[in-house]
């Protein structure tokens, strides 16, 4: 089943729950660790490594030496990553976005973004299929503002780009059983019959850059590891199709302010930063996060705090601190007791609002700029 382990820990495409053993996933998942080799190949290659590679957050992959193996021969490759379209945008959703935006600069390669505004409808409590795309075209604000080359980036929703999508689809679809479906996602006879079809629309993006050109072209999905189910029936699919396997990148979910026992979720907002927060909003949530802290100064001071399990450390380390030798003082310090609690939530407090800031700037600027990135029928 997609990811549903022993009684500890859920992760599937959309339930995650529990403090998640990223080791068990690779291993129950079957997929392989980004080893420091594969680091240092990206660093020969395109200069330097992005923090989130070098730290282990993107920590897991499906043949990216492969990937790097064609384009050093002159293959290049295709990025595809996506949002599904359910609530406003929130810190979670951009970690797979980030590392895409400096794949796309750094190899100079064209990305397809999917936006499965199907997909919500199928499995939310939408009442109807124009909610979604509202929320869709409220998403794109935001994936324009993450950064995006406009010359590279194809935008799309399903339900607009169908003309182009579908034939893929029902080739995919041919070739999926409600066997499989429901071995890999739990199915039951209770799921509606566009759930059990949906992975087909979700496998199209992986080939849409080798039929526009007439000849393979390798992929890379950059995307949190609660996705990789849906891509193991891709890859299952795509020789038989007649196309090469699609590469992945798995990224370790950002979790909840609340705790590691979950990752964020915009059905509970006390557990994420939105986009949309402000900073009164922002810096009351993060002065409430969980964190690896001793019950009273005194004893911190004393005894010293654990970073490692603290959720303010997390977000440094997953996004807000790109200069490692203050990240390692942000982490020592915290181990030894001369930091507290309250110095590193304000720090980071800091840190987010003016990321946030920026972000709603390029935002607003994004309105002007939909249709340079939009793909149509």
């Amino acid at each position: 089943m997609a990811g549903k382990m022993a009684e500890d820990f859920v992760v599937t495409p959309w339930e995650v729950h529990g403090v998640i053993d990223y080791a068990k996933l690779i291993e129950r998942f079957g997929t392989q660790p980004i080893q420091p080799e594969l680091i240092e190949r990206v660093r020969k290659i395109v200069g330097e490594v992005h923090p989130m590679l070098s730290r282990g957050i993107f920590y897991s992959h499906r043949d990216f030496n492969w990937i790097l193996d064609e384009y050093e021969k002159g293959n290049r490759f295709v990025l595809y990553t996506g949002r599904g379209p359910s609530s406003g945008i929130h810190l979670g959703h951009m970690l797979p976005w980030i590392l895409t935006r400096w794949l796309q600069a750094k190899f100079q390669v064209k990305l397809y973004f999917q936006i499965t505004d199907d997909e919500k409808f199928l499995f939310k409590d939408f009442e109807s299929l124009n909610d979604a795309n509202k929320i869709a075209y409220d998403n794109i604000l935001d994936i324009i503002a993450t950064g995006f080359d406009p010359k590279l980036t194809r935008i799309f929703l399903d339900t607009e780009y169908i003309h182009h999508m579908y034939p893929v689809a029902v080739r995919v679809a041919k070739h999926v059983t409600f066997s499989t479906t429901r071995a890999v996602f739990g199915f039951e006879h209770s799921n509606n019959i566009g759930e059990i079809f949906y992975t087909s629309m979700q496998a199209v993006p992986c080939f849409l850059e080798s039929i526009e050109q007439g000849r393979n072209v390798p992929c890379i999905i950059p995307c949190g590891i609660d996705q990789d189910p849906h891509f193991r029936i891709t890859r299952d699919v795509a020789p038989l199709l007649g196309f090469y396997k699609p590469a992945l990148l798995h990224c370790k979910l950002l979790p909840s302010l609340q705790g590691f026992g979950a990752k964020m979720s915009s059905s509970q907002p006390e557990t994420v930063i939105f986009a949309a927060d402000s900073e009164k909003e922002a810096r009351r949530k993060i002065g409430n996060t969980l964190t690896g802290g001793r019950a009273t100064v005194e004893e911190q001071r004393r005894l010293g705090a654990n970073p490692d399990i603290c959720v303010v450390y997390a977000n440094y380390q997953y996004i807000f601190e790109p200069d490692e030798d203050h990240l390692k003082v942000v982490h020592d310090t915290c181990k030894s007791g001369a930091r507290l609690c309250g110095d590193c939530k304000a720090e980071l407090a800091d840190k987010v609002i003016a990321f946030l800031e920026k972000h709603r700037e390029r935002r607003e600027k994004a309105r002007d700029h939909i249709e340079e990135f939009m793909m149509r029928d």
